[in-house]
């Protein structure tokens, strides 16, 4: 269920004809002048208390879990957004949660106090189920499992066939009994029904989600002729079922947001879907949309076309000046965050694959905020952040049968990516390839980020 592509373009620039004489510390001297500290719009403040600067994590199949969440906190990312959960593995007894990493990590190393405010990012093929994930999402299981699956299938005509709840694939991980009575009396059968409120409970745990995030954006494959991520831009009825579903699901109070593509491709038909969707969701209290700026065909080949993003935005804005609305597609430095801004009036970036290996895009993008020079990791800097995302992420897989085995083999992909940063990056990318173990990823530290006085890259690409 991934949303990346190995295919993938290499780092490249978005189509921005002028985007280059921009300059990015003029820009967030601008942003800082309007706003204030940080540079956020108010109105994204007020609906997201710390989401404070006009940048993100996105959520990245594979990638954003809470270990690497919490390091680019730790380097100043405001706000950060888990990768695409499916709604049937919510569902399926918790499963999803997995993904999400929620709550404190093994070892006492902090995760959830630290790991905040963060967006949880759902995408499925059925409103029903969509809407109750998204709640069990939002009340971290305060219900039981039974009865957040029964909102979804307590009526004969939205079980599956059979009975049987299926992921896609055809895994089966349940049965449901369509016969059922509801597990409580005050348990709805639908959706549509008047949820019991949460609020006055003492007993149910506060939200964990500072959001919650509708992908129409993932160019995921369809399943069973049934659209999910991106494909639903070719069927918008369905994705304004959706929309309205988990709004009406979620409380009021947690604001949901939409990820979605600047459309299915380039004929007028899947442009003007776009809009259909795009104009229903701000209709219906959505709190704002990130759109990455290439098309689902595209998938993440080729330029992204800022170009078009920046007509996006000049439309929706005459519907609402103050509509926040981010962007996404080609940030792959701290000023590409501003030229974005500039170039197409967002309000804000959403930093995807350029921020792999290289939580200091935050720190860097702090710094043009605060009008200092962005500066380049240094070797000791480097080392850090490699032992602390190791140790972060062993203790994040800590529950798993041979967990530094897994850490080990799942690490390497940041570890090529963080080797960008170093002199002798090829040597130390080759190393990390063949990590398997935590005393293997000490062992590349030792031979290559030993000595802090090894130099580092000159300057850093702004």
């Amino acid at each position: 269920m991934g949303c990346t592509s190995n295919n993938a373009t290499p780092h490249a620039p978005a189509i921005a004809p002028g985007a280059e004489g921009i300059d990015p510390a003029a820009i967030a001297a601008g942003l800082v002048r309007s706003h204030g500290p940080g540079g956020m719009h108010p109105r994204v403040r007020e609906l997201v208390p710390g989401f404070d600067a006009p940048f993100f994590q996105a959520g990245l199949a594979g990638y954003s879990d809470a270990a690497m969440r919490i390091v680019a906190r730790r380097h100043g990312c405001p706000y950060c957004v888990t990768e695409a959960l499916l709604d049937r593995t919510i569902l399926a007894g918790g499963r999803g949660f997995a993904k999400a990493d929620l709550g404190d990590l093994h070892d006492n190393v902090p995760g959830g106090g630290e790991d905040q405010p963060l967006a949880g990012q759902i995408l499925g093929s059925d409103p029903a189920e969509m809407a109750a994930a998204a709640l069990k999402m939002t009340e971290q299981a305060a219900r039981s499992a039974k009865e957040y699956r029964h909102l979804a299938y307590g009526d004969k005509e939205a079980m599956a066939p059979g009975g049987h709840l299926r992921l896609p694939g055809g895994e089966q991980i349940g049965r449901l009994d369509p016969t059922a009575e509801p597990p409580s009396p005050s348990m709805p059968r639908c959706l549509n029904a008047s949820m019991p409120s949460s609020a006055s409970d003492s007993s149910i745990p506060l939200a964990s989600f500072a959001a919650i995030d509708i992908n129409l954006a993932c160019p995921v494959k369809k399943i069973s002729r049934k659209a999910r991520g991106g494909h639903w831009l070719a069927q918008p009825a369905g994705a304004i079922a959706i929309l309205e579903a988990v709004r009406e699901a979620v409380p009021s109070e947690t604001p949901c947001t939409l990820k979605i593509r600047r459309s299915f491709d380039d004929t007028p038909e899947m442009v003007e879907n776009f809009w259909t969707i795009l104009d229903a969701a701000y209709s219906m209290g959505y709190a704002w949309a990130t759109i990455h700026a290439r098309t689902v065909e595209q998938k993440y080949v080729g330029p992204s076309r800022w170009d078009l993003l920046r007509d996006i935005v000049q439309r929706a804005r005459r519907a609402d000046p103050d509509r926040p609305i981010f962007g996404s597609g080609d940030i792959w430095t701290a000023g590409d965050i501003f030229r974005m801004i500039d170039y197409t009036g967002v309000t804000g970036a959403s930093v995807a694959r350029g921020c792999i290996g290289n939580p200091w895009i935050f720190r860097q993008a702090r710094q043009l905020l605060a009008g200092e020079t962005p500066a380049p990791p240094t070797i000791a800097e480097q080392r850090s952040v490699l032992e602390e995302h190791f140790e972060l992420a062993l203790a994040v897989n800590a529950g798993m049968r041979s967990a530094e085995s897994f850490t080990g083999r799942t690490m390497r992909k940041f570890g090529i990516r963080f080797a960008e940063h170093h002199p002798q990056g090829e040597e130390v990318r080759q190393r990390f390839i063949q990590v398997t173990s935590l005393d293997e990823w000490r062992g590349v530290l030792e031979e290559f980020y030993a000595d802090s006085a090894a130099g580092t890259k000159e300057g850093v690409p702004i």
